[in-house]
């Protein structure tokens, strides 16, 4: 296991933190937690804690939208078939399920297609355009994709097809010739430009609303999509993207999509759902149909009516689930294999690493062990056809997407962000490439980005901690990318003798106290650190990164550490 580096945040201004705390009357280091996410003041803080709906951007804003809403009305007037494309992954599938069920009630000429992993790939596929004309589609509505289909959409336009592109990928120097609502394209003054591709999707339905006298309650119902969609993507929980998460997380604890409901009692998850849930348990489920069988099986689950083909459809991803872990603990063994045996990789600032008989649904996550395991930009590849195509993972602070795009002249595609992106390669490139990527990466990543860091928020002992803080801190939910649950650090703690176990046959749980205050015993649990449990049994004293969590056992709820590294 690579050694972390420990990071302290600087600490917040304390007058800042001060004042903040005479107006909210709580715990100081809520304070400076909440000052530190420049929340600095009894407004700021209740925009924080209480995200309302009426501070989510008019969708008119976007530029484009109107166009696109009168394009989707010409379309409904004159009966024309509508097509509703996305991508394969959670915020692909979501956003089809979402967009194509609203629709469905105003409107029925329109089915849907989702792209088969294996054999399409990423973005709009001709095989799909192909399906249109087949089909008489006059207009395709393209979610979580197509900024960069500037041919493929050129060619639909020639066969009468035209497109409304949903999309919140970067886009290239040239756009495809169709209505674009991306708010990351020049010129378009939509303030906040970190929605996913289903929330880009989503304004569309509000602008519809808005625009035809549709009540938006029938928009708003599909917004626990929405939060899974955010959750399983990654995009930034701050701003817009907070609000609509938060109310989106409370129709998933309360009156949830079908699909949803059945997935989370296939998982045997009772309680209050969280981020980390879809992170953990919903987002792989839908993503693994795509990943190993087909995502329009994930459609069709968020799309049921019937209790008894949403209960048939969960147990099938959750098979597709298992088939998939299997795959890519096999997967990555055999690429750590590989590199292991590179002498020449254990000096390179990249790794880049193919076969020819991986299976394509699961590089991703190969590639998100893979660079766990060195911490370095990392590219992970199989063979696709005449081509080899896979998955790019960054480190924090640096921009994969633009070296990538450095190397954009031997490349078929490539598409992404700055920490995730995807490309697809000949065969006669793959040397080229990866001497190339890997001296671009030599060249401008800088040293401390390629060891692996914690950020902490700041000290907190455990003789702090009481239920009042922690439900003050719970309040800090959805956490996620921008808003990070917080993480502390505490010295000198001890394991409790006898408490120590290992759970999962590479997990340490035990209870722990801190040296000088012995009295006050937390339940803690170390997720991949049995490296340590011979140090731990000895009753030596070590330093703690941590959060706090609430652990759910057998109908029981008790506050626990969980332990993200231990120093001794």
């Amino acid at each position: 296991m690579l050694k972390k580096t420990w990071l302290l945040k600087n600490e917040p201004n304390t007058q800042d933190v001060s004042l903040l705390q005479q107006e909210l009357g709580v715990h100081e280091t809520i304070c400076k937690l909440l000052v530190q996410r420049n929340i600095n003041s009894l407004e700021k803080a209740k925009r924080f804690f209480r995200p309302d709906k009426q501070n989510i951007h008019n969708p008119m804003i976007m530029k484009n939208m109107s166009e696109a809403v009168e394009r989707i009305k010409k379309a409904i007037d004159k009966n024309e078939k509508i097509l509703i494309y996305g991508d394969y992954d959670v915020d692909g599938t979501t956003a089809v399920a979402m967009v194509f069920s609203f629709f469905s009630e105003i409107y029925t000429n329109l089915s849907y297609y989702v792209p088969d992993r294996d054999t399409e790939g990423y973005g709009i596929s001709l095989k799909s355009i192909d399906f249109a004309l087949e089909n008489n589609v006059k207009l395709v509505i393209a979610l979580d994709c197509g900024i960069k289909a500037v041919d493929k959409v050129a060619y639909a336009k020639s066969q009468s097809i035209d497109y409304i592109i949903c999309d919140h990928h970067l886009p290239g120097k040239n756009l495809p010739n169709g209505i674009i609502l991306n708010p990351k394209q020049e010129d378009c003054n939509y303030p906040f430009k970190e929605l996913s591709g289903a929330g880009v999707g989503f304004k569309l339905l509000q602008a519809y609303c808005k625009k035809h006298d549709i009540n938006i309650e029938k928009a708003n119902k599909h917004l626990d999509l929405l939060a899974i969609s955010i959750g399983a993507d990654m995009v930034p929980i701050v701003d817009e993207n907070r609000v609509l998460a938060q109310y989106g997380m409370a129709k998933l604890n309360t009156v949830p999509n079908l699909g949803i409901k059945a997935i989370l009692k296939n998982a045997k998850i009772e309680r209050e759902v969280n981020m980390r849930d879809i992170g953990f348990t919903i987002g792989p489920r839908i993503n693994a149909a795509g990943r190993v069988s087909h995502a329009s099986k994930a459609v069709d689950l968020l799309l049921t009516s019937c209790e008894t083909s949403a209960k048939r459809s969960s147990n099938e991803v959750s098979i597709n689930n298992s088939d998939r872990k299997l795959l890519d603990e096999q997967t990555t063994k055999e690429a750590l294999s590989i590199l292991l045996s590179d002498d020449a990789h254990q000096k390179k600032r990249s790794t880049f690493v193919y076969n020819d008989s991986w299976h394509k649904g699961v590089l991703g996550i190969v590639c998100n062990r893979i660079q766990e395991s060195y911490y370095r930009p990392t590219i992970v590849l199989t063979k696709n056809g005449d081509t080899y195509t896979g998955s790019a993972r960054s480190v924090k602070g640096y921009n994969i997407y633009n070296a990538i795009n450095s190397c954009s002249d031997i490349l078929v595609s490539f598409g992404g962000h700055a920490f995730a992106a995807g490309l697809t390669i000949n065969p006669k490139n793959l040397k080229k490439f990866g001497q190339r990527f890997e001296k671009i990466v030599e060249d401008t990543i800088h040293e401390k980005q390629l060891r692996p860091t914690i950020e902490a928020d700041t000290d907190l002992p455990l003789n702090r901690i009481k239920n009042g803080f922690f439900n003050l801190l719970n309040q800090f939910e959805p956490f996620g990318v921008g808003n990070e649950q917080p993480v502390f650090i505490c010295k000198k703690v001890k394991a409790v003798v006898g408490s120590v176990r290992v759970v999962g046959g590479k997990h340490l749980k035990m209870d722990i106290i801190e040296e000088d205050s012995p009295t006050v015993r937390i339940s803690s649990i170390a997720f991949n650190q049995i490296n340590h449990l011979d140090y731990l049994l000895k009753e030596n004293t070590f330093d703690i990164c941590y959060s706090l969590d609430i652990n759910f056992w057998r109908g029981k709820k008790t506050l626990q550490a969980v332990i993200k590294d231990i120093r001794i």
